[in-house]
């Protein structure tokens, strides 16, 4: 993203004082390829305390500050790059940007020893990130809770610009959703709420609904399984079968309740038809109906129809419910 060096930058910072501040620095922010240490970690090598190598931390920063006045750009370009955004980025993010696997615990000790950016730690709701100010920080948290609001209330994923009402810069509110817990982005870049299966699938049914969902129409379990990756056919039918969100349709054909189908065998969407209807139906009617609940074949409603302890035919050829079903 840049010509920085930003690892060439943290050792010339820091290439001035002693060698124990110097490798107690190294090792606290994981410069020069090392991993960050705890206090703990690096007192323990020492033989002193935690609170003592917190000392010689803090006094080997005050050394080093005045030393950032000879690169001022790589602060306003840290800057900007938050503007960018609104002025807020989760923090693992705004480190792989900036520095990559290699330099981002670099980029990381630059941004802490600045003391002009924020850094607001994870929190139940939020991941860490970045900001330029308090102010900023916050309108991202008031943003995030308002789309948090209109997703609860439209039950279903949205898109980015469905989210937009507030007409910010879509990278700017692409930025501040990614510090939230609560909502996330699927592969298909729709957000929702973290625990809806169309952004986040825990198991084969979620899987399953997600496929159905996507395909907008009843397919085959077969199918279905051929499209959930390394899925077992005879789990995913067994799944299909105790789920309240699929309808068998047909032969082994599935579609989701969602879309209005009735749940039961056919007698059963027949006996819903005939009740909801509140009124005699004619065959043609009744089997109108259950084509548009069932993909079977006309002789199959009419058997189901014929059934004496459930249907009465009147005069008129007319069909109504004798008794309730069992």
């Amino acid at each position: 993203m840049t010509n920085f060096n930003y690892r060439k930058l943290s050792l010339d910072l820091i290439s001035h004082l002693k060698e124990r501040e110097k490798e107690v620095i190294l090792r606290r922010f994981g410069l020069d390829g090392k991993h960050p240490e705890t206090l703990e970690a690096i007192g323990k090598d020492y033989g002193l305390s935690r609170e003592r190598i917190r000392q010689i931390q803090n006094s080997a920063l005050e050394k080093v500050k005045p030393k950032l006045e000879k690169i001022p750009e790589v602060f306003q370009f840290f800057s900007d790059y938050l503007k960018k955004f609104g002025g807020v980025k989760r923090e693992e993010r705004l480190l792989e940007e900036l520095g990559g696997e290699k330099e981002k615990n670099e980029v990381s000790f630059l941004l802490k020893l600045k003391g002009e950016f924020l850094h607001f730690p994870e929190e139940k709701d939020f991941y860490s990130c970045w900001a330029i100010n308090v102010e900023a920080y916050r309108s991202a948290q008031n943003t995030i809770n308002l789309v948090f609001s209109h997703l609860e209330k439209m039950k279903k994923p949205l898109t980015l610009d469905e989210l937009n009402f507030f007409s910010q810069e879509k990278e700017v509110l692409e930025s501040w959703l990614e510090i939230s817990k609560k909502i996330q982005k699927n592969e298909d870049g729709l957000y929702g709420l973290k625990d809806w299966p169309e952004i986040n699938p825990r198991c084969i049914r979620d899987k399953a609904y997600l496929v159905l969902k996507k395909m907008g129409k009843p397919l085959h379990f077969r199918e279905i399984a051929s499209l959930i990756e390394k899925a077992n056919l005879h789990t995913v039918h067994n799944e299909l079968i105790r789920d309240p969100r699929f309808v068998l349709v047909g032969r082994g054909i599935y579609a989701l309740s969602e879309w209005g189908y009735y749940p039961g065998e056919v007698k059963e969407v027949i006996f819903r038809i005939l009740k909801e209807e509140g009124r005699a139906l004619t065959k043609e009617e009744i089997i109108e109906r259950v084509l548009k609940q069932r993909m079977v074949k006309e002789n199959t409603i009419l058997m189901n129809l014929s059934n004496k302890k459930y249907f009465l035919r009147d005069e008129q050829g007319r069909y109504r419910l004798k008794t309730e079903l069992a």
